[in-house]
């Protein structure tokens, strides 16, 4: 019985001895995933600080902050001293900041609600620490930081060039995303993006900014009419003006053309009649015939007259009672 009650005893002894160094090795390790950081604190001091990669610039920070602290690089088991060291986690990954819509106002006083966000990382857990200690403080800070910054840089610009102008106001989410992070540098913490998701007006500002948008379109319609009117008279005028000087020479061209073509008439006309002068006589009485005598045409002609040699066979020496040779019939 008493061997029985001994060997009970001993079991007993030997899992509590078990379950006693269980818990102390579960706290002699803590494990450092792939997407956090961490600093192991002993009696209210940071001791170390574990990281999965550390920069030159990190460790350039570390080596003017560190008050002997240790700095490590790289996930997986690590060791701390049970049931003294206080493991604080933080993640190392990038952190969405989403908040609610809020009022700001341009240069031109207008009021505008911007649904913005940004993307947050800390860079330095030591400095982190010092400066907040937690995330909900930290996130309070950058909250603020953010939306005063933002409030500075939107007092600059006026209402419609930040809602119509896209490279202007992509060039103002930079330079906000650049100066929050100079801000907050020293609190180890680093802003990669600031982005505006939506605007919105204040229904009384709406017909405000519309009436201003439409002078505006107005007053660039009225540019480019008058540029183009400008243009279009400028045009016209040099048109007109080819015209006249295509137009005065073609006339020259042709004063110039017409007047050979006359000489050369006049030649040929010349050298006709001084070959064969009855034959042009000839010519000539039928040309007129053509032209004056038509179909039921009444005609007065004295007998003596040239006009009747041909068309009625009497010459004018037979007209004046002379004895001439009658004409040949044809």
């Amino acid at each position: 019985m008493m061997k029985e009650k001994s060997n009970a005893r001993a079991w007993i002894i030997t899992v509590a001895a078990a379950l006693v160094l269980l818990i102390v090795a579960s706290n002699c390790f803590f494990t450092l995933g792939e997407d956090e950081s961490a600093l192991v604190q002993r009696f209210g001091r940071i001791q170390a600080v574990y990281m999965r990669e550390v920069s030159d610039t990190l460790r350039a920070q570390f080596a003017e902050d560190a008050e002997g602290q240790s700095l490590h690089a790289g996930t997986g088991l690590k060791f701390k001293v049970p049931f003294i060291d206080n493991v604080i986690k933080y993640p190392d990954k990038f952190i969405m900041y989403d908040p609610p819509p809020r009022e700001v106002i341009t240069s031109d006083k207008r009021k505008l609600y911007f649904d913005n966000s940004a993307q947050w990382c800390i860079s330095n857990p030591l400095r982190f620490y010092k400066a907040y200690n937690n995330m909900d403080s930290a996130k309070r800070r950058i909250d603020d930081v953010l939306y005063s910054r933002m409030n500075e840089q939107v007092g600059k610009i006026i209402s419609h060039d930040l809602i119509t102008n896209r490279e202007l106001s992509g060039n103002l989410l930079l330079e906000l995303a650049g100066a929050v992070s100079a801000d907050f540098v020293r609190q180890g913490i680093v802003v990669i993006d600031v982005r505006i998701k939506r605007t919105d007006l204040p229904a009384e500002n709406y017909e405000s900014i519309y009436n201003n948008m439409n002078t505006e379109r107005q007053r660039i319609a009225m540019q480019h009419r008058s540029e183009g009117e400008e243009e279009s008279l400028k045009i016209r005028s040099n048109t007109d003006r080819e015209v006249i000087t295509i137009t005065s020479q073609a006339l020259r061209d042709a004063e110039v053309i017409r007047g050979d073509g006359d000489g050369e008439a006049a030649r040929v006309y010349n050298e006709a009649y001084g070959s064969d002068p009855a034959f042009f006589e000839f010519y000539n009485l039928l040309e007129t015939y053509r032209l004056t005598v038509g179909d039921g045409s009444t005609m007065v002609i004295p007998l003596d007259s040239p006009f009747a040699k041909y068309l009625l066979g009497v010459t004018p020496e037979a007209a004046a009672g002379v004895d001439v040779p009658a004409l040949p019939e044809e």
